[in-house]
């Protein structure tokens, strides 16, 4: 099974599962797991590594429209290296910082890779999930897409600074407690958008009609990748918010949640399916 079959393996037993966290009593849990191989190329900092790390969590977090907390984070390498320990406990500290949760601390423990499994914490008291968008209303993203698509290619060209900065996202946790008043649906954008969209219209059974032009595509990607579109909309690893909105509301939410929010389309009933241009999107995406 690849994960999203496991995952639906799962949820055959686990009731709580298919949201981005899950949440008791008011508090929001979630936890992640990145292998060096699969989500560290070569030149990714301890740093870089660090703050994208908890930021994963916290940007889960954020898609529940929760305030962040508190993080932890498991930390296992083939050996300990003073240095490279500290500059990961920096940048997971700075990543909470930037969200007003604090990092609490974690686990070490030697591994032939190095892997780091992160927990988040959050709390709400009117959770979003992604099962509430409905025909007519509109479909929206926070900032923009395909930073992380970018930063591999600048990786493999040996622009590592480059890099790292765009590894460093910020969570949208800020602009997910904005959104939450108005939003029916919303989940992060860590799949890609396009399987994003996919979950969402599983979860919510409705479709979606989105505008090729109105995709948000980062700069950078279009500097350096030639399928631009295709890139942002289908890597993923970006986090960023994909939020449904009544349109009466999209102003409001637009002006609260202080971060650029593009409108890309809109909720379809189910039976339209997905599409991009009127044509069927593909649900393709990032999978472990």
């Amino acid at each position: 099974m690849d994960e999203r079959d496991a995952l639906a393996a799962l949820a055959e037993e686990l009731e709580a599962a298919g949201d981005d966290a899950a949440v008791v009593d008011d508090l929001v849990v979630t936890t992640d797991m990145l292998h060096e191989r699969t989500d560290f190329p070569a030149g990714t900092t301890r740093y870089a590594a660090g703050w994208r790390a908890v930021g994963a969590s916290l940007s889960d977090v954020a898609a529940m429209g929760a305030e962040a907390t508190a993080a932890v984070a498991a930390y296992a390498a083939p050996a300990f290296d003073r240095e490279e320990l500290l500059a990961f406990v920096r940048g997971a500290r700075d990543v909470c910082e930037r969200v007003g949760a604090d990092y609490v601390g974690g686990d070490l423990d030697a591994h032939e890779e190095f892997t780091v499994a992160t927990t988040a914490i959050g709390r709400t008291d009117d959770p979003v999930y992604r099962e509430g968008a409905r025909p007519g209303e509109v479909v929206c993203v926070t900032g923009t897409l395909g930073r992380s698509a970018a930063a591999l290619q600048l990786f493999e060209r040996g622009d590592a600074d480059r890099a790292n900065d765009l590894f460093r996202f910020e969570p949208r946790v800020a602009a997910g407690r904005a959104l939450a008043p108005y939003a029916t649906a919303m989940m992060d954008s860590s799949d890609g958008l396009a399987r994003s969209l996919h979950q969402l219209a599983e979860a919510s059974g409705c479709g979606f009609a989105v505008d090729a032009d109105r995709v948000p595509v980062d700069e950078t990607v279009r500097e350096v990748v030639d399928e631009p579109l295709e890139t942002a909309m289908t890597f993923g690893e970006d986090f960023e918010l994909v939020v449904t909105v009544r349109e009466a509301d999209l102003d409001a939410a637009r002006e609260d949640a202080d971060v650029p929010i593009a409108e890309i389309g809109t909720v379809e009933a189910e039976a339209e399916g997905i599409t991009l241009d009127g044509e069927p999107l593909p649900d393709r995406g990032y999978t472990h």
